[in-house]
């Protein structure tokens, strides 16, 4: 169950909202809507979200430019949806912030599955760690696990939550090569789909914001045909 946590659903089919609400209101999950991104800011201003299911293609404001403007200072999960079944789509959801992509027509009962991972996954990332391992440092890099910040060369960087867990779970294991899989199953807790290049995606975002070029990163390399490491 899901109790004590509020979700915010933004479509603008009236059917897709009732469904999914049915749907994590059966899970103890407390559920607003919206119909489009202009609601849905307006929504979170008023009250303490979670988790947010958006959509891409809407009026007024769609779900990309929500996305971006609910990033400005928010960190909680977004899953995006989309009707298009394109790459393309996924990969300028992941690109702006978004967390998870489901396409429609979807299972309610996968969203539901996958609404509890990024809970579960948030929860644990902002779980407080002890004082004598809230930090790591490496060349520049520094990566509070307590506050969640990143500093490169003095300059704070912001990530979301997932590309802050998979930046720890590749500094914790410095000199260890893990595959897209490991990463994937460790942060997202669920299994791994072979054709999904979320995680390509995520360590593309995560150099764009640590490296100085990213074309030559200092910090992730990846070992072709393998995974991606970080040096000792």
């Amino acid at each position: 169950m899901m109790n004590n946590n509020s979700v915010l659903i933004v479509d603008d089919e009236e059917d897709i909202r009732n469904l999914l609400e049915i749907y994590l209101k059966s899970e103890g999950v407390h559920v607003l809507t919206a119909s489009n991104g202009v609601e849905a800011l307006a929504v979170l201003e008023r009250n303490k979200i979670d988790l947010i299911i958006l959509d891409i293609m809407m009026p007024r404001m769609d779900g990309i430019q929500a996305c971006m403007k609910i990033r400005l200072e928010n960190k909680m999960p977004i899953v995006m949806l989309s009707a298009k079944n394109e790459d393309t789509d996924k990969i300028l959801g992941l690109n702006v912030g978004a967390d998870d992509y489901i396409a429609k027509p979807f299972n309610p009962l996968e969203v539901v599955a996958r609404v509890k991972s990024q809970l579960r996954r948030f929860k644990d990332l902002n779980d407080f760690r002890p004082t004598s391992e809230n930090e790591i440092k490496i060349n520049g890099l520094t990566i509070n696990t307590t506050t969640h910040e990143v500093i490169v060369d003095g300059m704070e960087v912001k990530l979301t939550p997932l590309e802050f867990s998979i930046l720890e779970i590749l500094t914790r294991n410095r000199g260890i090569v893990l595959s897209s899989e490991k990463i994937y199953t460790q942060v997202w807790h669920e299994p791994f789909r072979n054709s999904d290049n979320t995680v390509a995606v995520h360590i593309r975002n995560i150099r764009e914001k640590i490296e100085v070029n990213p074309k030559e990163p200092k910090y992730i390399k990846v070992i072709w045909g393998v995974g991606y490491k970080v040096d000792k």
